[in-house]
Parts: structure tokens; C-alpha cells; sequence
């Protein structure tokens, strides 16, 4: 586990853009396959993630809140390790939606991600105290929403997942996700 002043938290910046999408892309290239095409991942998923986070980063939203969560290198600078980005106020019953929440592969079950969801719950709560939490993940990833259960999320829905960029030709037959909900996000605090 990273030592607490290794580990540092912080608002993402427009500058950003590129090494979040690589950690997105690296998260979904190990975790979605199956559910979405092998030349998807392989071949679109860098350019595709990196257009999202441009655009995303791009200018100010007032309902979007990403988290950035670096490793110090001694002398090195940091590295990202870790994101989460939330859209607050995205479903009238849910909540806000808790749209991407990745940590890289080395650093999984060390703390990262139960830190990104503490402060994801904090940024929703300080911005609209009634509002839930929820995300949907794959059905295929059981270690994701064995982490979301650990964390008191309930699973309250499933359905197709719906296809990156609207293109059904990026999934592989039809995947199914889960909507995780969490009506009192203060839980995760």
C-alpha cells in the first residue's frame, strides 16, 4: 500500500486529457474485454478515450467533478494511479452518477479506489446533501462489483450495457451491466 504522503489527490486539469485516457484505456482494454470488440480496445480505444477526455476537460461543467489520485516518485515527479469522475444531478432518483472510477492494475485492493469513492461521496454531499450515488458496471466484472458490495452498494437494476459512442459494432453480442446505487452516499465518508 502507498504510503499517505505518497499518495496525493487533486482536481483534474485541462492538461490532464492524455494521461487519464490512457489509464481509462488500459482499465477497459483488461476489464471489458469480451463485452466490447478486441479491435475496438485494441485499435480505437486510445483515440476514442483520448477525444472524451479533451472534450470533457475542454471547458468548465458544473455538474462534473473528476479526482486525480497520483503516486509521488521520489525525484520522478507523480504518476496517475487513480480517477473517478461523477456528473451530479444525472438521474432525478439516482443521483449523481458515478460515470468512471479506474485505478491501474498494480495498484488495485490498495486503497486507492475506496479512497476516490470517499472523496467522490464528499464532493456530491457538499454540493447536494439529498442526492444518491450510483454507477453501472459489467456484469462480467465481478471483482468491481465485488468492491462496490464491500462498500455497501446494492445492486438495483440490470440491462444492456450500452454501446461506447452509440456504435453497436463495438460490442461483442449484447453485455449486460448492473446499476450499483448508494441512497446515502455519506456512507462511503
Amino acid at each position: 500500500m502507498p504510503a499517505p504522503d505518497e499518495l496525493k489527490f487533486r482536481v483534474a486539469e485541462q492538461g490532464d486529457a492524455q494521461a487519464i485516457a490512457a489509464l481509462h484505456a488500459g482499465s477497459w482494454q483488461r476489464h471489458y474485454r469480451g463485452a466490447y470488440t478486441d479491435a475496438f480496445l485494441d485499435d480505437e480505444v486510445p483515440g476514442f478515450l483520448l477525444e472524451l477526455w479533451t472534450s470533457r476537460l475542454a471547458s468548465y461543467d458544473p455538474r462534473a467533478r473528476t479526482v486525480l489520485a497520483e503516486l509521488d516518485q521520489a525525484g520522478d515527479g507523480s504518476r496517475l494511479v487513480g480517477m473517478a469522475h461523477t456528473v451530479l444531478g444525472n438521474d432525478p432518483a439516482w443521483g449523481a452518477l458515478l460515470d468512471n472510477l479506474h485505478v491501474v492494475y498494480g495498484l488495485k485492493r490498495q486503497g486507492v479506489g475506496t479512497r476516490l469513492m470517499s472523496l467522490t461521496a464528499k464532493a456530491v454531499l457538499a454540493e447536494e446533501p439529498v442526492s444518491g450515488l450510483y454507477l453501472w458496471v459489467l456484469e462480467q466484472n465481478v471483482n468491481a462489483q465485488a468492491f462496490y458490495n464491500a462498500r455497501g452498494g446494492t445492486c438495483v437494476e440490470r440491462r444492456d450495457a450500452p454501446p461506447p459512442g452509440g456504435e453497436t459494432v463495438r460490442l461483442n453480442g449484447k453485455p449486460r451491466c448492473f446499476r450499483y446505487a448508494w441512497p446515502d452516499p455519506s456512507k462511503l465518508v
